[in-house]
């Protein structure tokens, strides 16, 4: 039980140091390999036999027989991850796609050591960032590679392509004599196939410099870059790295499972904090306000007293299928109301006053050009689907 304890004390402080450099903002090589050392730690810890078990489910249709095609959810989330990035409308985006076989079987027809695999590996993953000439200089002055093992190396992680490069290294004479090498290059042939009938062949590109998350991937990786392209006026040039990313990690689970069951998985991320940060950019060079809110109208007292009006206008709207709301107090001033519009990216603004009661209309604001109209209450939701663009009541 001491021992334990220890282990689940030492998971706890390797997990708050992963955390910590994440949100310092840590590279990309450390958090790798401190998420390498929290894994192995929690590989140890094994499962707590005091806690409730849960039973490891595979897919229904896979089976030991190998009649599981593995590339069919892969390429299911790479459909996925291109429908989000092209429904966010952040910019042209290219997916590169790698295996992790591959690089196992390339590096070691090169001649890297397995003592050397990491670290070379992150030197390789720079080369969407640096030169390749930079990239060897760190592996051969800083890591200790020989020049021509490193030679070899670029000879192929300086290739890129669809499913043409990958044809033309299955025939490649050293390449193609590794088991591990040619199994990754057979599964990403049979991937472009699926890719080309999801109709997204041409938003990925098989890029051999692409070696992330090696701690945990067993087969196909994956990350979604930006394409770079001229800044416009008031804009910073976008250096924010990979969007999104993902792999096939079949070991992982299994690690957790007393009885070593394997658990094929593949799964993706979206890298929401980049995404917000390139937004607001754009958003920023227009000198459009970053909207909080899907509220289309707020509802607005001019005078004290009138909160049961508001309550009712209010009502009205949401009847029509208006996204409208109200503030909270009882009778909160006009010039709150007004700020809080402005704040929240609130188009328009529907003022209730005692004049405005009696003679049957609601005072309209655009919040933007502050002009007001007076609008005749029975005629006010038609008013606001027109200035919201939503349809109109054909009647």
């Amino acid at each position: 039980m001491a021992e334990r304890a220890a282990l689940e004390e030492l998971v706890k402080l390797q997990g708050e140091r992963v955390r910590g450099l994440k949100q310092q903002k840590a590279s990309a090589d450390l958090i790798e390999e401190e998420v390498g050392k929290l894994l192995k730690l929690k590989a140890q810890l094994g499962p707590d036999e005091s806690k409730q078990k849960f039973v490891l489910k595979t897919p229904k249709d896979f089976d030991i027989a190998g009649n599981f095609d593995p590339m069919i959810p892969d390429a299911e989330c790479l459909k996925i991850m291109c429908e989000i990035l092209s429904s966010l409308q952040i910019g042209d985006f290219l997916v590169k796609v790698n295996d992790r076989r591959i690089l196992d079987g390339m590096f070691a027809i090169c001649g890297v050591s397995d003592s050397k695999f990491r670290t070379i590996c992150s030197s390789v993953d720079k080369l969407d960032k640096v030169s390749w000439e930079e990239v060897k200089n760190e592996m051969v002055g800083e890591k200790g590679l020989a020049p021509e093992v490193a030679d070899r190396i670029g000879d192929y992680v300086q290739q890129h392509g669809g499913v043409s490069l990958v044809e033309q290294l299955l025939q490649d004479p050293k390449l193609s004599q590794n088991k591990q090498a040619l199994e990754g290059l057979g599964d990403l042939k049979l991937l472009f196939e699926y890719l080309t009938l999801f109709g997204i062949d041409d938003k990925i590109s098989f890029d051999l410099s692409l070696a992330r998350g090696l701690d945990y991937y067993t087969g196909v990786i994956y990350e979604a870059v930006l394409l770079q392209t001229p800044a416009q006026a008031g804009e910073e040039p976008l250096g924010v790295g990979s969007v999104a990313a993902g792999g096939r990690y079949d070991g992982l689970v299994g690690m957790f499972d007393p009885k070593g069951r394997k658990v094929p998985c593949v799964g993706l991320s979206i890298g929401v904090e980049r995404i917000f940060s390139i937004v607001e950019q754009r958003l920023e060079a227009l000198e459009e306000k970053v909207r909080t809110t899907e509220t289309q109208v707020l509802v607005a007292s001019a005078q004290k007293k009138l909160l049961e009006e508001r309550l009712k206008l209010v009502s009205e709207l949401w009847d029509a299928g208006i996204k409208a709301e109200l503030l909270y107090k009882k009778n909160p001033k006009l010039l709150n109301q007004l700020q809080y519009c402005e704040e929240a990216g609130i188009p328009l603004v529907a003022i209730i006053g005692e004049q405005e009661l009696k003679d049957g209309v609601i005072k309209l604001r655009s919040v933007t050009s502050r002009e007001e109209v007076n609008v005749r209450r029975e005629d006010l939701v038609e008013e606001i689907k027109r200035r919201t663009g939503q349809p109109l009541c054909i009647c």
